[in-house]
């Protein structure tokens, strides 16, 4: 039986355990004093919480006039962007996932601005860094000020849908304007759950039992593209996985069984933890927590097939913008972490895939130019030949969909915002097409440069090195420049 909105007992989930635990660090640390003033700056609360002032979404007159493609964006949570087949994964078979890539065009050089969920999908929408859409970690909320790129889209006369993961906190989710169809999940914090995951299909929680999330979450987007309808259609698809809990559907359960899982050298199996630190990490061996995501990702690939050959059969395929990506990436024991956040190579790179042969010159290439999640929005925008507001940072992509050799940026800023009690402080750093720059809040860790292009997996601190200090000041002033050209401000309640 559907139902309203609302919340109910149940068993103490990971999310409910990282919480309580959260608040109790809090409390025995802490003392009722200070605790007294972190609870009165709330959920994003405070005399410093992020606002962002409402911008216009302003669409001109001949657009919603011209033929235009139907747009499909594909967003899977902490899949990182060498785990595919068409980049060499040693035993992950992704045909249809590789498929978008083979028509049209691999970044592989794509990165989050911030390797965080919330903050990260908050910039998909918004095409802003963290610290200007205000959504700074996975506990602050969306600020409703905040404008997407489907308010875009609906003024542009598409028919518009957001089916799957919203998971930015609030007072449940929110009345996200610019779509038709809402279609999400509130339940573990928003996280969802792999089996019989509640949905709230446009403002009305429904039971799911039976369903398996990513299938769940496919069938619902398969009925909203293959609608009779006269205007394009605008879909962004948001899947759970492949998110920890890591449960593959029961026909893969035991995929890849016995193979070689070829995880780092560094990696130990009985110590899944950045730091030994329980709040960032989970229970379970390594290897068991590994091979189960690799299935996860097995089973997205077969519904991102089930969703292109549904297309393919109804004419719609080419005519649609199709774009595939990762909220972030994700440690496998490398660096001895796991999970997210830092801003080494594993956990800043994400997948990103565009197919639309109308567009794209020269399909199946790898474009080596930077991507960044804050660029899909202005390059929807631009493909649809709306102008892209001053608000959003990111920059469109389109340039180089058309032209292999077209420019792209030559540095960017990424950003990490502190959450009580995961051990991971505040970051800055910079990252070039050959070097990366770091720093730490306060100084609480030794700043890092790194040589990319003779030390790839980030081995060799370079900092404080003999003749690197050129080096050092020239990375520390492009660092600099980005804080202040991008509005960069530190943002301290999580």
């Amino acid at each position: 039986m559907a139902r309203k909105r609302g919340g109910k007992d149940g068993p103490l989930t990971r999310r409910q355990f990282l919480e309580r635990g959260r608040a109790a660090a809090g409390a025995a640390v802490l003392g009722g004093g200070v605790l007294g003033v972190l609870a009165g700056c709330g959920r994003g609360g405070g005399p410093d919480a992020p606002h962002t002032p409402r911008g216009e979404v302003r669409v001109p007159p001949g657009v919603a006039g011209t033929e235009r493609p139907n747009i499909v964006f594909i967003l899977t949570d902490d899949h990182r962007h060498d785990h595919f087949s068409c980049t060499g994964h040693p035993f992950l078979r992704t045909p249809n996932l590789d498929r978008i890539a083979r028509e049209g065009v691999r970044f592989e050089n794509a990165f989050v601005t911030t390797s965080l969920c919330s903050p990260s999908r908050a910039s998909f929408l918004t095409g802003q860094y963290a610290h200007r859409h205000g959504v700074v970690t996975n506990h602050t909320p969306w600020n409703d000020d905040n404008v997407t790129f489907l308010e875009f889209m609906k003024a542009s006369g598409y028919d518009t849908a957001f089916i799957g993961k919203w998971h930015m906190p609030g007072e449940g989710l929110p009345a996200l304007r610019g779509v038709d169809r809402f279609v999400s999940f509130t339940k573990e914090g928003g996280q969802g759950v792999y089996n019989d995951c509640p949905l709230v299909i446009d403002g009305v929680e429904t039971p799911r039992p039976g369903k398996y999330i990513t299938q769940d979450l496919t069938d619902l987007a398969l009925d909203f593209v293959g609608r009779e309808r006269r205007n394009p259609f605008c879909l962004y698809l948001s899947h759970k996985a492949v998110h920890f809990g890591y449960r593959p559907p029961a026909h893969l359960a035991h995929l890849y069984d016995g193979a070689d899982l070829h995880l780092p050298p560094e990696s130990n199996t009985f110590i899944p933890y950045t730091n030994n630190q329980m709040f960032v990490g989970a229970p379970f061996p390594m290897d068991f927590m590994y091979r189960n995501y690799c299935r996860c990702i097995a089973s997205v690939d077969e519904q991102v097939g089930r969703l292109l050959a549904a297309m393919e059969a109804s004419g719609q395929l080419d005519n649609t913008v199709i774009v595939y990506a990762g909220d972030n990436g994700h440690f496998w024991g490398e660096h001895g972490l796991y999970d997210k956040r830092e801003a080494y190579e594993e956990s800043i790179r994400i997948p990103f895939f565009v197919r639309y042969p109308r567009l794209i010159a020269g399909p199946g290439r790898t474009a080596p130019q930077m991507a960044l999640n804050i660029d899909l929005a202005p390059t929807l925008l631009d493909l649809l030949g709306i102008p892209v507001p001053s608000y959003m940072q990111g920059t469109s992509l389109v340039p180089v969909l058309r032209n292999p050799a077209a420019s792209g940026r030559e540095r960017w800023l990424y950003e990490h915002f502190p959450v009580f009690p995961i051990p991971i402080p505040g970051i800055t750093a910079v990252r070039t097409e050959r070097y990366k720059y770091i720093e730490y809040r306060n100084d609480v860790r030794p700043r890092e440069l790194y040589d990319l292009a003779g030390d790839p997996r980030e081995m060799t601190n370079l900092f404080g090195s003999a003749g690197t200090r050129s080096l050092e000041r020239s990375m520390q002033r492009h660092l600099e420049a980005l804080k202040r050209d991008t509005g960069y401000r530190f943002i301290n309640h999580g």
